[in-house]
């Protein structure tokens, strides 16, 4: 059966719709399994009670907000996967509404009286919420479970809240845990917190064609900024070019040895094969981290990098197989 595509909103009340709801709220960065547990219990929710299970969530990050305002960029949470992955995972657990809610002075002087009768009650007619034990909202945060279930109880909508979910240690499953482990290159650790690999998604762009150049022609990807991954060589397999997926080795980074710009980009040259991806919007799937990202006093010595990088990934892939 065909998957249902979602309603995607980026602004409130609906203009296509009056059905109620069942609803949660956070940013869902990574839509690890504590997050899931949450999409779990509102789709459980939206089925018992003939509602449309409801997400709502911010961009940008408010925390990240706050910190450009301050002009304190040091403060800004670094990114685990993009607004367009972030859909298509909330969409996967089965989100029948996702709410991309604009971040701005707007809404963070919003009260919390007006958070709740504008967003929740007049946008989308909720009827069900799930909220984690310490949700903060409206201005200055001042708003608090009790006035969700006082203001619910006069507008109709029953308000549930859920504790923190823990891995097989005990050990709390949040989106700060999941970004240490990604910092660090444990991608164990982070495949235990999303309970897959951990993989970004993107659009194929031009490049400057340097690694064709050099005899390792590479798929370019824009990676969102400040990306949680650390920056660095990685074994990685290639989803969305055909029915298979395809060997790899992926340097994330600012490629320091060619050029100064500082932005940051996604590379990864597909093992024995030449592909046209150009344009393709492809998965990349990190496996294993081989190494940090350096910077080397020619593209000679670069080339002889690469080249052995690639032979690390195809022994990792005789060893553990595609």
């Amino acid at each position: 059966m065909k998957p249902t595509v979602p309603s995607l909103y980026h602004s409130l009340p609906r203009h296509d719709s009056t059905a109620p709801s069942a609803v949660t709220i956070g940013n869902f960065d990574g839509v690890h399994l504590g997050h899931q547990a949450i999409l779990s219990d509102v789709l459980r929710a939206a089925s018992q009670h003939g509602l449309l299970p409801t997400v709502m969530t911010f961009a940008p990050h408010p925390r990240a907000y706050f910190a450009r305002k301050g002009q304190r960029p040091e403060l800004i949470p670094t990114q685990i996967c993009s607004l367009r992955d972030k859909v298509q995972l909330l969409s996967n657990q089965g989100m029948r509404q996702i709410v991309v809610q604009r971040f701005n002075q707007h809404l963070a002087d919003m009260s919390a009286e007006d958070f709740i009768s504008n967003l929740l009650v007049r946008g989308l007619n909720t009827r069900w919420l799930l909220v984690g034990e310490d949700f903060r909202y409206g201005h200055r945060r001042a708003g608090d479970i009790n006035l969700l279930h006082r203001m619910g109880a006069v507008h109709g909508f029953t308000v549930q809240t859920l504790a923190d979910v823990a891995d097989a240690h005990g050990q709390r499953i949040s989106s700060s845990a999941l970004r240490t482990a990604l910092a660090v290159g444990d991608l164990a650790r982070s495949q235990e917190l999303l309970g897959r690999s951990y993989r970004i998604g993107g659009h194929v762009i031009h490049g400057q064609k340097l690694g064709r150049n050099l005899g390792f022609p590479t798929l370019n990807m824009r990676v969102p900024a400040p990306c949680a991954a650390r920056s660095g060589i990685y074994v990685v397999r290639v989803h969305g070019l055909g029915g298979v997926a395809l060997p790899g080795v992926a340097s994330l980074g600012v490629r320091p040895t060619v050029t100064n710009s500082g932005a940051l980009l996604l590379e990864t040259h597909i093992l024995d094969r030449t592909v046209d991806a150009y344009g393709k919007l492809v998965c990349v799937e990190f496996l294993e981290f081989l190494r940090d990202e350096e910077s080397f006093p020619d593209l000679m010595t670069l080339t002889a990098a690469i080249r052995q990088d690639a032979q690390g990934a195809r022994d990792y892939f005789a060893s553990h197989g595609l």
